[in-house]
Parts: structure tokens; C-alpha cells; sequence
């Protein structure tokens, strides 16, 4: 509990409607977007600007308190959870777009606002930012960047990271420090733009983000291909990326994904296909249709059923509606949805989806699977009932067989979703002790009090890796 005088302090920076320890308020940030974990903070914070910031973290770093920082909490790693109490830091009052700079194609952004309403603002501007997470109506770009999240487009036009140029952060002393900026080339000392994204809030809290713009696609289209066998799905996958296209989509969905998304979008999809990998291609009119062409060759040279192509922009784009809708769909199945992620190689997709679904079976556990086809991350989703603790059991121990596979198979436990609290036991198995050591090395020189998000990334204890029973 913080006593009377750290309140007053925290008051007087923010104001006394921007702080907030009401049972609401606190029960309202006590859980994120990961089902089954909750934990109530002290307070809740709500900034201004950069130089609250600075003051409410050095108030917080005097009295030893954490801090969570967060802004929509949609993550699914139980990332902004706070278990070790503290306050919640919540970004959404810093929302403004500062600068969008049409000569160095680059925009300056708070991390408060909403990723798909600052797409929207980019895109009448005639410009594009690609990152697409499916969370984007409601997730923040600072969300986005303390999770490297992902998207549909991550194959062709990459992740988070690959667009934070420079950033604005208050560390845990309360001093504010600047990284990067309007550049192209910059290779002064470490990279600590790219260390801070994808650091999930426990290193420094991002108040300011430089982002690098595009010039948007100028044409697309979207087609499915129908598969009645998986292998021949992820022949496919691998056969237009060695045929030099890359798709600015490839996605991916199971037999038991294809049944809920249809009966949710009622798209009409064919119910009795193994998979259905959604391809969307955008550039230049003329490449466009050569490369569509193309991979519906190869579709039909891997054994595709059937391949459609969507005949205007407007079914396209219910398609991808459609697919991102996956997660909401697959919610309705049963009382709790743990929508998981792991990468493989490409090559080895097919090879991934059959030891999920052999894992699933042994344990007599229902989980459907779709995901990023073509840069090889798949979303794992258990329908199950958080109430049903040996069900739950069941579930936990064959996510923990999955990532075991992900890993044997050349991969790692999470592509985009982040380490947070849920994966943290398991983090030891992707980077070994030695890395374990140099990440806690540098989040003791960030944070020496460890109040910045503490106990998420670092287990107490990394769970110990299974053995997976093929007979």
C-alpha cells in the first residue's frame, strides 16, 4: 500500500482526477488481455507528458515502488499484470501525433494513441505504416513497441522494430534520455532503440516514438487456396518464397479454425478442407497480377483443392476480416481462450501443426491453429474453462510439449506476443543460462531497484524441459 504522503506527491504531479486508487480503477487494471492471471495494484497513474513522467518515476524510485507502464492492455503474456503491486502507469492522456515529416517520411508520436487511428491519419496523408497487429483498434503504438508486436504483413514488411527509428524514454531514476532519431544510417554505440523495443516495459518507459513511413501499396489483391492435406498447404508456403515472392500476406488456418471463423463471418468457406492459406499481394499493378498469376500455379502444382481469387477490393478485404477475426471467433467456443504463439521455420510449418495437434490428442485438449504461414509464426489457441482445473492442467502441459517442439524444430517460444509472466519459465530454453545472466546484466544497469515491471521476463525458476513421447 503507498502511505498518504506518496500520494499526495503523485497527485500533485498528475492532478487530482489523474490519480486514481478507487476499487474500480483498480480492479479495472489488475488483469490485461491474458485469461487467468490477475494481481491489484496500489494506484493508477495517468501522465501528461514527459516531464510527469520523470517526476512520478522519481518519486516511485525514492520509495522503492514498481511502476507498470501500460496502454491498452491487450497483450497475452500477462505483460502488464501487476504482480508485484505498485502503480500502473496508463499512456492514454499522451496520444498526440507531435509531427508527421513529409521530407524525411517519418512521424513523431506519443505512445497513447491507437495504432489502427494513427494508420488511419498516415494513410490520408497518402503514406503507409505497415505493422498491423490484430489488436490494432485498440492497441497503442507504445504497446506495440514495448511487445515487438507482429501482424499480418510482418512477412513482406516486417515487425514493430523495423520502423522505430528513434525514442523518447524515462528511465527508472527519472532521467530522459533520446535514442536514434529522423536517420537512415546510424551506428553510434549500441543500439538502444532496438534494445528498448520488444523490452516489454521492464527497462525504461517510452514517452516518444520517431517512426519511419512508407509510400503506400498502389495496388492488391487477395486469394485462398484450399487444401484437403496440411503438408500440401506448407509445400506451398515454402515453394512461393523459393520461387523469389513474397507475399505481403501468407496466413494459415486449421480445419477446426476454418469451421469457427466461417460460422462467425459466414464467408461460405468449405468446411471438409485440411487448411486454407490466405494470400493477399500489393505493389505495382502489373507485378501484382504476374506474381498472383504465379503463385496460383504453385498452388495447383502442391495439390491445392481449390483456389479462389477475391474479384474487388471490398471482398478482399472482408477475407482479411475474416482472418483476423480468428481469436474472437474461436472466444465463443468455450468460457476461456488461450490464444498462444510459436515460431518455426518455414520449411518445418506443416511439421509444426501435425505436433500440435499430436500434443493436443495426447492430451485430450482441444486447440485450433492459424497464424503467419509465411515468416513461420502460428497461433496455437486453447478453447478450454479456467474453472475446470484439470482441464487447465491439461492445457498447461501441452503448451509447455508445444514450445519443447517449436524449439527442437529450429524455433522459439513466441514470435510476437512477448515473454511477459506466462513464458518467463520457459525463456531459459530459448537463450540458455548464459543469456538468462546478460539479459539480467542489463536490466540491473537499467533498472538497479528493479521497479520497472518487475517479475516479468526472469523467472524464479525456468521450468525444466519435457520430454516429448512420440510412441
Amino acid at each position: 500500500m503507498l502511505d498518504s504522503q506518496i500520494k499526495k506527491q503523485l497527485r500533485d504531479i498528475v492532478g487530482e482526477n489523474h490519480y486514481k486508487d478507487d476499487p474500480e480503477a483498480l480492479i479495472t487494471h489488475s488483469y490485461d488481455g491474458t485469461p487467468m492471471l490477475q494481481s491489484m495494484p496500489d494506484g493508477v497513474i495517468y501522465p501528461e507528458n514527459t516531464n510527469q513522467v520523470s517526476a512520478i518515476m522519481k518519486v516511485l524510485s525514492q520509495h522503492r515502488i514498481p511502476v507498470i507502464g501500460r496502454g491498452s492492455g491487450t497483450n497475452l503474456c500477462g505483460g502488464t499484470v501487476p504482480v508485484q503491486g505498485g502503480v500502473i502507469m496508463v499512456m492514454h492522456r499522451m496520444n498526440a501525433i507531435l509531427e508527421v515529416d513529409m521530407l524525411n517520411l517519418t512521424a513523431t508520436v506519443q505512445p497513447g494513441i491507437i495504432t489502427k487511428q494513427f494508420i488511419e491519419h498516415i494513410e490520408q496523408l497518402g503514406l503507409f505504416y505497415p505493422p498491423d497487429p490484430s489488436s490494432m483498434s485498440i492497441s497503442t503504438i507504445g504497446g506495440n513497441i514495448a511487445e515487438c508486436s507482429g501482424g499480418l504483413r510482418g512477412l513482406k514488411y516486417g515487425t514493430t522494430k523495423d520502423y522505430v527509428l528513434g525514442l523518447e524514454a524515462v528511465l527508472a531514476s527519472g532521467e530522459i534520455i533520446r535514442t536514434g532519431g529522423k536517420l537512415v544510417k546510424d551506428v553510434a554505440g549500441y543500439d538502444l532503440t532496438k534494445l528498448l523495443v520488444g523490452s516489454e516495459g521492464t527497462l525504461a518507459i517510452v514517452t516518444e516514438a520517431t517512426l519511419k513511413l512508407v509510400p503506400p501499396p498502389k495496388y492488391k489483391k487477395t486469394m485462398l487456396a484450399m487444401y484437403k492435406d496440411i503438408y500440401d498447404a506448407a509445400r506451398t508456403v515454402s515453394k512461393i518464397i523459393e520461387n523469389r515472392i513474397i507475399p505481403a500476406t501468407l496466413e494459415f488456418m486449421d480445419n477446426p479454425t476454418i469451421r469457427v471463423v466461417d460460422d462467425f463471418a459466414k464467408l461460405g468457406l468449405p468446411l471438409d478442407m485440411a487448411a486454407i492459406l490466405l494470400i493477399e499481394q500489393d505493389g505495382d499493378q502489373e507485378l501484382v497480377e504476374r506474381d498472383i498469376q504465379r503463385i496460383s500455379e504453385i498452388c495447383r502444382e502442391e495439390k491445392a483443392d481449390s483456389i479462389s481469387i477475391a474479384s474487388t477490393p471490398e471482398e478482399g478485404m472482408k477475407l482479411m476480416t475474416a482472418r483476423r477475426s480468428a481469436f474472437t471467433a474461436l472466444a465463443r467456443l468455450r468460457p476461456t481462450t488461450i490464444l498462444e504463439d510459436a515460431t518455426v521455420p518455414r520449411s518445418k510449418i506443416a511439421e509444426m501443426v501435425l505436433e500440435i495437434n499430436r500434443i493436443a490428442e495426447k492430451h485430450q485438449v482441444n486447440i485450433c491453429t492459424f497464424g503467419h504461414a509465411g515468416d513461420g509464426n502460428l497461433h496455437p489457441t486453447a478453447t478450454t474453462d479456467a474453472r475446470d482445473h484439470e482441464e487447465i492442467h491439461r492445457v498447461e502441459e501441452a503448451f509447455a510439449e508445444i514450445f519443447e517442439a517449436a524449439i527442437r524444430l529450429g524455433g522459439t517460444i513466441t514470435g510476437e506476443h512477448g515473454v511477459g509472466l506466462v513464458k518467463a519459465p520457459f525463456l531459459e530454453w530459448k537463450v540458455g543460462s548464459v543469456g538468462i545472466e546478460l539479459m539480467k546484466g542489463i536490466k540491473q544497469v537499467f533498472d538497479p531497484h528493479n521497479i520497472l515491471n518487475p517479475g516479468k521476463m526472469f523467472a524464479k525458476e525456468s521450468r525444466r524441459r519435457v520430454v516429448i513421447d512420440r510412441g
